[in-house]
């Protein structure tokens, strides 16, 4: 856009903690007195982790970003730089075309019998319906249980910075706002479910409603995957986290790469009291919206189960709704048909001679 000169807008940052509360936050983690016969070696680990903290290292180990971006010489963090590597080589065998098809399977619901609930998830449930479905037709299937955010050892999906709001090349593809050393978030699963949903080529959602929304862990996946809808995938381009380098090759002009386009998807969602309608529908706005495409009509469920009973008895009420179970095992079969059409190209070609005239 010519004529704009950007500007960076600051003021909300109230700056680092005092060393204090630093030490204080850092040791709560070690909160258990196991690790009281060890307070000395803590007290040295927390001296070097405030180091790494007031020197900012977010990636204390980099590599050069090397041939292929805009600037070779730059220091990418090593650990994005092999996730970037990772999606390359995924993209690759998805895109071959004598590959056999691949679904990954998405439970989007956060309980789970290895925490606090004590019992599986119907999504869960439903989701074996769905793999079982799809390996009977000879689909290979991966298995996204998000769950495992809440029932196992350091495994996290950090939340959205927003820097696509700063601009859209500032939000890197894959993203890279984490691991960020110095503020302790690391273990980011981010970085293998983007490498899961690059590799398959249709995805199916199954999900509970939660208070009219959808669980936080699926929120928290959905809201880290708008890099995968207009991401820059070279962050040499902006220096890193530059924000006025960003907004200036935005207006310069952004293509808006859809890094998940051309693939296909399938959504089961279920409740027990309301909600499921609009959160199907919002669902599939945001997948449509990334370029995927809905396998047909049978593919897009939305159903009650154990409709305003007790919660206690709902496991027994899905054993006996044999229909519910049929339309889940219905939205993997239109998966399994309509995957060899869309990799044979049949879909191709539709939208042309149209042009978006509101990229974003």
């Amino acid at each position: 856009m010519i004529g704009i000169k950007p500007t960076v807008r600051k003021g909300q940052y109230d700056g680092p903690l005092a060393r204090e509360e630093f030490r204080l936050r850092f040791m709560r983690r070690f909160y258990d007195p196991a690790f009281e016969a060890e307070r000395d070696a803590l007290e040295r680990l927390e001296a070097i982790a405030w180091e790494g903290y007031e020197a900012g290292r977010k990636a204390p180990v980099t590599v050069k970003a090397g041939q292929g971006y805009a600037d070779p010489d730059y220091d990418l963090s090593q650990e994005w730089k092999e996730t970037r590597d990772r999606l390359e080589r995924a993209e690759a065998v998805q895109r071959d075309p004598d590959t056999p098809s691949r679904v990954l399977v998405i439970v989007g619901a956060a309980r789970n019998d290895g925490t606090c609930p004590g019992e599986v998830s119907k999504s869960w449930r439903l989701a074996r319906l769905v793999l079982d479905e799809l390996q009977t037709a000879g689909v290979q299937t991966d298995l996204l249980d998000l769950s495992r955010l809440v029932s196992e050892y350091e495994y996290s999906i950090h939340p959205c910075k927003g820097c696509v709001s700063t601009a859209m090349p500032l939000c890197h593809w894959p993203c890279s706002c984490y691991p960020n050393h110095s503020l302790g978030q690391s273990n980011d699963a981010m970085a293998g479910i983007y490498e899961q949903w690059v590799a398959a080529h249709g995805v199916i959602l199954v999900a509970p409603t939660y208070w009219y929304q959808s669980p936080s862990p699926l929120k928290l996946m959905i809201d880290r995957l708008v890099c995968a809808d207009g991401g820059n995938p070279d962050p040499t381009l902006t220096g890193g986290k530059d924000p006025l380098k960003a907004k200036q090759v935005e207006l310069a002009g952004w293509p808006y790469p859809k890094h998940l386009a051309g693939r296909a998807y399938g959504l089961v969602v279920h409740g027990d009291v309301a909600g499921v309608e609009a959160q199907r529908r919002g669902l599939a706005d945001w997948l449509d919206w990334m370029g995927l495409m809905d396998a047909g009509a049978a593919s897009r469920l939305d159903r009650y189960i154990s409709y305003y009973r007790p919660y206690a008895t709902s496991h027994d009420d899905l054993d006996q709704d044999q229909a519910v179970q049929q339309e889940v095992r219905n939205v993997a079969q239109a998966m399994a048909n309509f995957l060899p059409r869309l990799r044979r190209g049949e879909f191709e070609g539709l939208d042309q001679g149209i042009r978006d005239p509101r990229p974003k």
